[in-house]
């Protein structure tokens, strides 16, 4: 079966935190580890509802706060530092959107209300022809809902796409359904894996 679309997880793959060094600072002026921080943000209960929208982006970072027991005038510093070692990775961005000329290229994200006005404010909406983001469909990896209404959006079997993620449990769980799948560790290896694949599946 040929190959006919990739699919991209979004959060530690298209972008990445590469400089700790903001995070680490902020947690530590509030007396907390960089994993604590990083717990509330991502793990807490909040942060779970936030995902599959059933609360917005805007009352988790509010939930955040408080769980911080700081004023919510704190709120915009405290985004912007904890997000602030962010990179977006121009060359894979480029990599997929080059892609759209001979196959289909989607999102699979995990991710709050607010994600895609982000990707459309960074001007990156055009790498994708179709973008599934959790909080907007109610449903979040591994959860194989997700991939089946990926796969829907682009009228595809299973085994005509291709996934990449950087949990092994996402990875394992788009190779439930019968996508191929790919844990991305680096750039260039993945980008040089997605070439291998789809030349082996003309």
């Amino acid at each position: 079966m040929s190959l006919r679309a990739l699919y991209m997880d979004f959060g530690g793959v298209l972008v990445r935190t590469v400089d700790r060094a903001p995070r680490t600072q902020l947690a530590a002026s509030l007396g907390l580890s960089t994993r604590d921080m990083e717990q509330i943000v991502f793990e807490s209960p909040s942060a779970i509802q936030a995902a599959v929208g059933a609360i917005s982006e805007e009352q988790h970072w509010k939930n955040v706060i408080e769980a911080l027991k700081l004023p919510e005038s704190k709120l915009p510093r405290v985004h912007e530092e904890f997000f602030r070692g962010d990179f977006w990775d121009e060359t894979l961005f480029d990599f997929v959107r080059g892609l759209r000329k001979t196959i289909r290229t989607g999102l699979i994200s995990n991710a709050w209300t607010g994600l895609r006005a982000v990707i459309v404010k960074h001007r990156f909406e055009d790498a994708f022809d179709t973008m599934i983001i959790s909080a907007e469909v109610q449903v979040a990896k591994p959860d194989a809902r997700i991939y089946q209404l990926a796969l829907e959006k682009l009228e595809l079997a299973a085994g005509e796409a291709v996934f990449v993620d950087d949990v092994p449990s996402n990875v394992e769980a788009a190779r439930a359904v019968g996508m191929q799948a790919i844990q991305f560790t680096q750039s260039q290896e993945v980008m040089e894996e997605i070439r291998q694949l789809l030349a082996n599946h003309r």
